[in-house]
């Protein structure tokens, strides 16, 4: 059996220099790329096309998604205005990652959502963001560390029946952190696996019926020197596998 094929959509980047005044590139990290492959998938990056048949062109090829970290949502996309403390924002990534969401709900695709991409699946599902969560009146942790990206940052508690517990074979694991939004309002779909000391979110699972495993940190910058993280990427891909 051939390997399944992980669609990743890709972030825009701005390159700014005398040599490439405004050039816009598509791109992923690297550390994506390589989990999934480790994992025995076939990574495949999704560029963000405008059309909606070229979206469904693109989702058609693969087998499972993988929505990676990136900036911020804008908040039109959960029917809010924008707020003190958004960052920048990319409509047209946004509404091209919305869209292979959907596609991926509808289809029953399993997806892994890091991030951004957690946040994005639960607005697409429904619920709504913390656009800035140092905001927050009741204060927060440090949520975007100053250490470098492999290194644990705080840890989360695991609820005991989640599939993430079952990966980990443990209630509590420590993990990386990089943003400033949240999930506020959770999708209506979606049940809350994980937490930081705080209260905020940082894992997501879909229920019965759907195939969504989102968390907050970023797994694929801890994989090479934490086992644990690479075991979640096998996980998923064995899940994807045997949904083929």
């Amino acid at each position: 059996m051939s390997a399944p094929v992980i669609g990743i959509p890709t972030n825009s980047l701005s390159m700014e220099g005398p040599s490439s005044p405004g050039l816009q590139r598509a791109y992923v990290n690297q550390d994506y790329i390589r989990c999934v492959s480790l994992a025995g998938g076939v990574p495949l990056l999704l560029p963000a096309v405008p059309k909606p048949q070229d979206i469904e062109s693109q989702f058609a090829r693969v087998d499972a998604l993988l929505l990676a970290g990136g900036p911020d949502l804008h908040p039109l996309t959960y029917g809010e205005q924008p707020a003190w403390g958004l960052g920048e924002t990319f409509p047209e990534e946004d509404a091209h990652q919305l869209a292979l969401a959907r596609l991926a709900l509808d289809a029953r695709k399993p997806i892994l959502a890091i991030c951004r991409g957690m946040q994005l699946m639960n607005v697409v599902m429904g619920g709504t963001l913390h656009q800035d969560i140092a905001r927050n009146p009741e204060g927060c942790l440090q949520h975007v560390q100053k250490g470098r990206r492999h290194t644990v940052a705080h840890p989360v508690t695991l609820a005991e029946d989640s599939r993430l517990a079952r990966i980990f074979r443990q209630r509590t694991v420590g993990v990386n952190s990089f943003h400033h939004q949240a999930v506020k309002a959770l999708a209506p779909g979606l049940q809350v696996t994980a937490q930081a000391d705080d209260g905020i979110v940082e894992a997501v699972e879909g229920l019965p019926g759907t195939s969504v495993l989102g968390v907050q940190w970023h797994p694929e910058a801890m994989a090479e020197r934490h086992p644990e993280m690479q075991a979640l990427f096998q996980a998923w891909m064995d899940e994807a596998g045997a949904a083929r």
